[in-house]
């Protein structure tokens, strides 16, 4: 029998949060040592600094967007990090308070700041006299709605939070839509010969995720001629969109999702192509798509 110790995975803390729940619907299973961290930021550089063997982080939301700090992570100072694998996780987001209280009563709800927009009817309707404060997580918020045990404090967060931190559940399900999913990423570094600790899965095709920018991008048809370098190669872009760069005001960087496999001969020359036009071309990731199904939060 192996006696090698089980990978540190890291993810957004504490204990009771979607990452944490993505996590274990994602890895095999006793196949990892989760590790819950204070921040995405911080399971990122964690990573980096080798404490950890890999990472699961949030990326985008089908309500919300994309999860800016990951992306700003990914382009910038984590660079030596790479995607691996992603996982989608079916989001159902739940009321919670430390006893049963009326909505009426309810004068404050904390959650993470991408909840409220994934929630914004029943806050509208249910709680528009209520404040939305935010926490570092969703699970932080219902630890500390539970611990503090405020008669008009509620939170908004996952039934396995409400199960790991004693609270009670006042209104399931509070998600505007009931197709909301999350798409997260492992991340593992540059170079790791070692495969992450993934339960297997119906994974899809392959993808590669790049970021890229340059001088040209006030340049007419900049965009469009690095954009016709898979075009003309019939390589499907699944995603673009554009982030500022934080250097200066209308610098902007570029991230791409594209079909194919970062080794593959019409891809690699579609990159090369991009480099071509720009300052900066870094491929983030070549890992397959995730499979057909969510897990659920029940």
């Amino acid at each position: 029998m192996s006696s090698r110790p089980r990978p540190r995975v890291g993810y957004l803390g504490p204990e009771g949060t979607f990452s944490e729940e993505a996590l274990l619907a994602s890895a095999a299973p006793n196949a990892s040592r989760p590790v819950p961290l204070p921040t995405i930021y911080d399971a990122v550089m964690a990573l980096r600094r080798g404490e950890l063997e890999w990472a699961i982080v949030p990326i985008e939301n089908s309500l919300e967007g994309s999860i800016s700090v990951t992306l700003d992570l990914l382009a910038g100072e984590a660079g030596d990090v790479e995607i691996v694998a992603e996982a989608l996780l079916g989001i159902s987001h739940s009321l919670i308070a430390a006893e049963p209280v009326e909505l009426s009563e309810i004068d404050t709800v904390l959650t993470h700041p991408q909840v409220p927009g994934q929630c914004a009817a029943f806050l509208r309707e249910q709680l528009a006299h209520a404040r939305v404060l935010p926490a570092s997580s969703t699970a932080e918020a219902v630890r500390t709605v539970a611990r503090g045990r405020h008669q008009g404090h509620a939170a908004l967060g996952t039934l396995l939070a409400a199960r790991i931190y004693g609270g009670t559940v006042i209104r399931k399900g509070v998600e505007d839509r009931d197709d909301n999913e999350t798409r997260f990423v492992w991340l593992g570094r540059i170079g790791e010969k070692e495969e992450p600790p993934l339960q297997p899965s119906a994974a899809g095709d392959w993808k590669t995720s790049l970021v890229f920018w340059g001088p040209g991008t006030d340049a007419p048809g900049w965009l469009v001629r690095c954009l016709d370098e898979f075009a003309r190669r019939d390589i499907n872009l699944s995603k673009i969109e554009s982030r500022p760069r934080r250097e200066r005001f209308r610098s902007y960087m570029f991230f791409a999702d594209l079909g194919g496999q970062v080794g593959e001969a019409p891809v690699a020359e579609a990159i090369e192509g991009v480099r071509s036009h720009c300052e900066v071309v870094r491929v983030l990731g070549s890992y397959r798509a995730a499979g057909a199904g969510s897990a659920r939060d029940t």
